[in-house]
């Protein structure tokens, strides 16, 4: 039996991965778990997180408040299809 102990950070899905050493890498694994939240972290951790989210919220309201990108890009639809790369699809020939 091995006993690792990591502190990680969840994907943007709130899943996490564990680092298997080599020897546990084949067959079957049984793994208990328990989960603490740590203290913060080099990143800012939660608070941090809250902060770039709001700011980036307020970013986007004022770019909705100077009418967006209409200036610069008047039609999304037919500017995505002539940025679009057609390219044939598995089974579709």
């Amino acid at each position: 039996m091995s006993t690792i102990t990591v502190i990680l950070k969840p994907d943007a899905d709130g899943s996490v991965r564990i680092p298997l050493p080599p020897e546990l890498r084949h067959g079957r694994v049984r793994v208990e778990a328990k989960l603490e939240a740590v203290g913060e972290t080099a990143d800012g951790g939660p608070q941090a997180l809250a902060d770039m989210l709001l700011e980036r919220k307020e970013a986007l309201a004022a770019l909705r408040a100077l009418g967006g990108l209409r200036d610069v890009i008047p039609d999304p639809v037919a500017w995505q299809r002539e940025l679009r790369e057609e390219r044939p699809l598995p089974g579709r020939e």
